[in-house]
């Protein structure tokens, strides 16, 4: 029996609208990055981008469960003496830019390198509940019904 390999001319590229209300920030980021890679799908082939196209709306009113808020630090270096700097996630969800930190938690899920960055650049994130996507026609899937942990009140 042949291992079956998926072709360029064969991908298939659907939409995916994800209201990220009251979700927790883990469990979503991993939905997403299998979306992402396109590992739900039976025709998965590891050196193809064979994922879909994510749209997460909301990402302001993620859920971080137990201390994450404020133990959880992004760090990052400026590059001058001293310029280590760190940040709490919950600052982050806090500040101008919500959206980032399921930004990091699904980029931290998807391997690094250039096809890792090509599925990076199927997602976007937005803070609110507009998005300029509806040409697409994006399908919601509900995250939170897959599995009652997936949702925080």
């Amino acid at each position: 029996m042949k291992t079956y390999n998926l072709k360029p001319s064969e991908i298939e590229k659907k939409w995916l609208l994800i209201d990220a209300s009251g979700l927790v920030l883990g469990r979503l980021a991993a939905v997403v990055a299998d979306r992402l890679r396109g590992k739900h799908k039976p025709s998965y082939t590891p050196h193809m981008d064979c994922g879909d196209h994510v749209v997460v709306i909301n990402a302001e009113k993620v859920k971080i469960t137990g201390n994450k808020a404020n133990a959880s630090m992004f760090r990052w270096y400026t590059g001058f003496p001293g310029g280590l700097k760190e940040r709490s996630q919950g600052a982050i969800l806090a500040g101008k830019h919500p959206e980032r930190v399921i930004l990091k938690a699904v980029e931290r899920m998807v391997p690094r390198g250039p096809l890792g960055r090509a599925q990076m650049g199927h997602l976007r994130v937005y803070p609110g509940a507009a998005h300029p996507h509806e040409a697409q026609q994006p399908q919601a899937l509900d995250i939170a019904a897959m599995n009652p942990k997936n949702k925080r009140g």
